[in-house]
C-alpha cells in the first residue's frame, strides 16, 4: 500500500477498506445532506444508480439505529446529534460492505444500546464477508466483546498483547491492570436508596415540552419533531441529578432549555433558587439584569472540549474571559483567579500561556471545568463530560468533579449515556426515551429494581470487561426498539405515552395504571 500511486489508493478506500473516524462533524461535509454523502460511496466504487443506491443506503441506516431512516437521508449533519452524525459516519464505512474495517473509537459518542447493536451489526457483517476489524478503543468491554486478538498501547508503545481471553482474565502489565480498575462499572450488588428529600430546590422544570419544525424540501409543509414532552425534574442543592438516554432522547433539549439557550413551548417553566428559600426565578421570563447575574450563577460544560475552547486564545485569555464580561475583579486578580482555578483541576500554572491546540483530550475537558468554575457558579450543567475519554482520563474527571461538588457545594444538572459513569456521581437518575423521561429513581434502586424495559436495556447493553459476560443483543433488541413491541403495561404510539406513575417511593416508571 505504501507504494501506490494516489489514483489506485483512492480505489481501495472506501471500498476495500474503510475506516469509521472519532469525530464524524470533522469528517462529514456541513454542506451535503447526509443521504448524498453515503450513497457517494456506493455510486463511486460499485457504479449504482441513484435510487438502487438510496434504497441500499436507507438499509443501512435502520440497521444502525436511525429511527427515522427518510428523515436522516434528507438532514444536515448540523440537525443531527453527536451519536446520530456518529451513526451516519458507521453507515458510510459499511454500506460497501468492505474487506478490512479500521474503526478509530466508533461507539464513544454513542449510547450504549445503540453501541450494542452497532457492534453486533459489525460481528454479523464480519461473519457474513470475512471482513477483518483493527478497533481502536479505550473501552475494555467493548474488547472483551469484539476481539480475539488485543495489543494495549500506552505512549506510543505496545505495553501488553496477546489472545484476547489471556489479556482479558489476567493482565500482566501494570498499566494494564490500570485500566481495569479505572474503568467505571455498575455496582453488581445493589440495595434500595431512601427517596431524595426535596427541601432545598436549586432547579426545577416543568412540564418542559419542545417541538422543532424540521425543513421538507421544495413545496412541502415543515416536518414537526417532538425533542422533549412533559418533561417535571428537579435539582436539589449540592446534589446531582443524571439526565441518561440514547442519543436523540432530548437530554441536550433539556440541558439547553435549563439554561435559558432554548425557549420551552408554552405551558412549560423553568424555575432557579439562587440560594436556600429565594423566591424562584423563572429562567425564561427574566430581565437583563436577572439574566446577567444567573448566567454568573449557572454555567455549563460541554461535550466537545475541541468545539468549545477557541484555538486562537490562549488558556489564559479563555479563563479570564467570562470574569472580564461580568466586570469581576482587576486583571491581575483574573490572572490570579485563573491560576488557581487551573490548580483547582490538577493542571500547572505555567501552562496559562498555551493554546488549546497544545493539549489533550483530557487536559481539555478540565480546560473547559477550570472556565465553567471561574464565576464561583451555584449549578454546573455537564452535557456528556467524559463520553469522548479513556476509561484512566474518564476517571480523573469524575474524580475532580465529586470533589468540586463538596469544595464548593456545587449543584449538578449531569447529561450521560453510560449508566456506569452515572451510577457513580449521581444521588438521582432520570432516563430518557424518545424525548419523554421513562423511569426516574436513585441510582441503586434504579439497578437493584429496574421496572421500565428500556432500563433494563441500558443495563443490559452496558459492555462489562469480561469475556465471559457478552452483551445480550436480544434483551437490548427489545427494550431499544420500538415502544409499540414493549409489553403491554409500557406500550404506546407515537408521542401518546402513559403516565409517570410512582410504583414506591422515590421511583417513577412510565407505565399504564
Amino acid at each position: 500500500l505504501m507504494s501506490l500511486p494516489e489514483k489506485a489508493m483512492r480505489a481501495i478506500r472506501g471500498d476495500r477498506i474503510s475506516m469509521i473516524f472519532q469525530e464524524p462533524m470533522r469528517s462529514l461535509s456541513p454542506l451535503h445532506r447526509l443521504g448524498n454523502q453515503v450513497a457517494e460511496v456506493l455510486r463511486l466504487h460499485r457504479n449504482m444508480g441513484r435510487a438502487e443506491a438510496k434504497r441500499c443506503v436507507l438499509e443501512q441506516f435502520e440497521q444502525v439505529g436511525f429511527a427515522d431512516p427518510v428523515r436522516a437521508w434528507r438532514s444536515y449533519p448540523f440537525e443531527m446529534s453527536g451519536g446520530m452524525r456518529q451513526r451516519a459516519m458507521i453507515a458510510m464505512a459499511m454500506v460497501a460492505k468492505p474487506e478490512l474495517l479500521i474503526a478509530d473509537e466508533p461507539t464513544t459518542a454513542l449510547d450504549v444500546t445503540t453501541q450494542a447493536q452497532v457492534l453486533g451489526l459489525i460481528r454479523s457483517l464480519q461473519k457474513d464477508t470475512g471482513m477483518g476489524v483493527i478497533l481502536v478503543t479505550h473501552d475494555l468491554g467493548v474488547v472483551a466483546n469484539m476481539a480475539q486478538q488485543v495489543v494495549v498501547m500506552n505512549k506510543g508503545r505496545v505495553m501488553e498483547s496477546g489472545l484476547a481471553k489471556d489479556v482479558l482474565d489476567a493482565p500482566a502489565h501494570p498499566y494494564t491492570a490500570k485500566l481495569f480498575a479505572a474503568a467505571p462499572m455498575i455496582p453488581q450488588v445493589a440495595t434500595p436508596a431512601r427517596p431524595p428529600v426535596r427541601d432545598d430546590v436549586i432547579l426545577e422544570l416543568r412540564n418542559v415540552s419542545k417541538t422543532y419544525a424540521m425543513r421538507a424540501g421544495g413545496w412541502r409543509k415543515p416536518v414537526t419533531v417532538s425533542a422533549c414532552q412533559n418533561v417535571d425534574l428537579q435539582v436539589s442543592r449540592g446534589k446531582t441529578l443524571a439526565i441518561v438516554g440514547e442519543s436523540g432522547s432530548g437530554k441536550t433539549t433539556c440541558a439547553r432549555i435549563a439554561m435559558g439557550a432554548e425557549t420551552p413551548d408554552e405551558g412549560g417553566e423553568v424555575l432557579f433558587r439562587p440560594d436556600k428559600g429565594a423566591e424562584p426565578i423563572s429562567i425564561h421570563n427574566m430581565d437583563r439584569t436577572e439574566r446577567t447575574l444567573f448566567q454568573r450563577q449557572a454555567q455549563m460544560v460541554f461535550q466537545d472540549p475541541y468545539s468549545s475552547l477557541s484555538p486562537r486564545m490562549r488558556v489564559q485569555d479563555a479563563l479570564t474571559e467570562p470574569m472580564e464580561i461580568h466586570g469581576i475583579g482587576s486583571a491581575a486578580d483574573r490572572r490570579d483567579k485563573a491560576a488557581e482555578m487551573l490548580s483547582w483541576v490538577g493542571l500547572d500554572t505555567n501552562m496559562l500561556r498555551r493554546f488549546p491546540h497544545a493539549f489533550s483530550g483530557g487536559q481539555r475537558q478540565r480546560l473547559s471545568i477550570a472556565r465553567a468554575l471561574t464565576l464561583d457558579p451555584r449549578l454546573l450543567i455537564c452535557d456528556e463530560p467524559t463520553s469522548a475519554l479513556d476509561v484512566s482520563v474518564q476517571d480523573q474527571i469524575l474524580t475532580l468533579l465529586e470533589d468540586i461538588r463538596e469544595r464548593a457545594n456545587l449543584s449538578y444538572l449531569f447529561i450521560s449515556h453510560d449508566l456506569a459513569v452515572v451510577a457513580r456521581i449521581a444521588d438521582e437518575v432520570a432516563v430518557m426515551r424518545a424525548g419523554v423521561i421513562v423511569e426516574q429513581a436513585p441510582p441503586d434502586t434504579l439497578f437493584y429494581n429496574p421496572q421500565h424495559p428500556y432500563t433494563k436495556a441500558l443495563i443490559a447493553a452496558q459492555p462489562e470487561p469480561d469475556i465471559n459476560r457478552p452483551i445480550d443483543l436480544d434483551l437490548v433488541a427489545k427494550g431499544a426498539g420500538s415502544p409499540q413491541l414493549w409489553p403491554e403495561e409500557y406500550r404506546f404510539e407515537g408521542m401518546q405515552a402513559p403516565a409517570l406513575r410512582e410504583l414506591e417511593p422515590g421511583h417513577k416508571v412510565r407505565c399504564h395504571a
